[in-house]
């Protein structure tokens, strides 16, 4: 069997909507077999590329998540955030990204972004008289700021594969996540200023010292885990835990968390995490096969045959990352295009963590596009809305995250600052 063929069997298994695992897993065992390769190493390379301390802190980073949207967090965040600013012009808007920024320390996802805060700002803003297309466009693009911000998951997942510090990962990508969450905001205010039909709310000094003080201690969490990883008192897997640990004590000290909810919040990880796994463990075996027909050497000839600039190297990355993207699971892409695009990376001088931020946003923005668009199939599950009408409704807020990722190639010094002055 031919890879050709390998890649025919998984865009049509993908197609019918086969898990993405499956349909790497069933392909590849078929060119292994039918090509007389012995399953051994492959399989014990597959299982050692799930066992590593560094991606422990994956489950641990869910498990704190669940755990988050669970004791109602997400909520306090986002009542503070609308008594805060309740009275200003769009104000639902703005407190749409200020709370997938303040939750996105705590989830790491996407998806649990969007599942945690959908359910709660799409039916205020719709009440507001803000848009449908606004409500599912604005929660959908807001919620990438959780893979970006760190905690990250796919950071954690890149900074293994590429064997660079997850600290300088996650410095780096805070200046690319604020800077997402300044653009959404901008285009809130230019969108909002042609709908006068949005509603404001009274400000009171009483609700926002109300709810003030319901997000204190949850917003220590963030402090605990970031200020220990780049300070160097933590490694990420143990700041995982830690946050954890704080976030399940404060919810059953605040009594928000209850000892019935743990099977769900344990439920909920294992499910997460094992799905993660599979989809590394699946995309490594298809690797394998890769490294055996020498793709990596023959991508390498034609991009260095192709050009020798840099910055062309960084837009031909960021091309495969959106065509990627869009098909497939970001944790996929970066399982299998890492080990290609990394020693290329070197070869144009480019640094492994500017390279990290950039496929990590790049392929986020395929959560919102279709046909896979996890996202997408979140808020249909949340709103009933069509696949249309959330992705229609993204469109302009998309417009800033693909302007960042032009920064980040054309200037990838500026988010090299804060590792570099951090010492990481």
């Amino acid at each position: 069997m031919s890879l050709l063929v390998v890649c025919l069997l998984i865009t049509a298994l993908l197609v019918i909507r086969v898990p993405i695992a499956f349909a790497f897993i069933g392909p590849s065992l078929l060119y292994l077999l039918t090509n007389d390769q012995s399953l051994g190493l492959p399989l014990r390379l597959v299982a050692q590329s799930t066992a590593s301390f560094p991606l422990l802190a994956v489950p641990l980073f869910i498990l704190m998540g669940a755990l988050a949207n669970h004791a109602g967090i997400a909520d306090r965040l986002f009542d503070f955030a609308l008594a805060l600013l309740g009275r200003v012009r769009g104000s639902l808007g703005y407190v749409a990204v200020g709370v997938s920024v303040g939750f996105s320390w705590m989830s790491g996802s996407a998806v649990a972004d969007a599942a945690a805060l959908g359910k709660v700002q799409i039916p205020a803003m719709l009440r507001a008289g803000y848009t449908k297309p606004f409500a599912l466009g604005l929660t959908g693009t807001s919620s990438l700021i959780a893979p970006v911000m760190p905690p990250s998951i796919p950071a954690v997942i890149y900074a293994g594969l590429a064997s660079v510090s997850t600290g300088a990962l996650f410095a780096a990508s805070v200046g690319p996540a604020i800077l997402m969450a300044i653009g959404l905001c901008v285009v809130v205010f230019l969108l909002v200023r042609r709908n006068p039909n949005v509603q404001k709310t009274e400000f009171s000094w009483v609700r926002v010292r109300e709810t003030g003080r319901r997000v204190i201690l949850p917003l220590f969490a963030p402090v605990i885990i970031l200020g220990g990883i780049l300070g160097g008192y933590f490694t990420p897997t143990e700041a995982a835990a830690v946050g954890a640990l704080y976030i399940g004590l404060l919810g059953f000290a605040t009594r928000s968390l209850h000892v019935r909810d743990l099977p769900k919040v344990i439920s909920e990880t294992v499910l997460t995490s094992g799905a993660i796994m599979l989809i590394v463990a699946s995309a490594n075996l298809l690797g394998y096969i890769f490294a055996l027909e020498q793709v990596p050497q023959r991508v390498s000839e034609w991009v260095l045959g192709f050009t020798s600039n840099a910055t062309v190297f960084m837009l031909l990355v960021l091309a495969l990352s959106f065509v990627l993207g869009t098909a497939l699971d970001a944790i996929a892409v970066l399982t299998l295009t890492v080990p290609i695009l990394l020693p290329l990376s070197a070869a144009f001088d480019v640094d492994p963590i500017a390279l990290g931020v950039l496929m990590i946003l790049s392929q986020m923005i395929g959560l919102l596009t279709p046909p896979v668009g996890t996202v997408i199939f979140v808020l249909q599950s949340i709103t009933g809305a069509t696949m249309t009408e959330v992705f229609k409704g993204s469109l302009p807020f998309l417009a800033p995250l693909v302007l960042l990722c032009g920064g980040i190639i054309f200037w990838p010094d500026a988010i090299l600052y804060l590792p570099q002055r951090l010492g990481l």
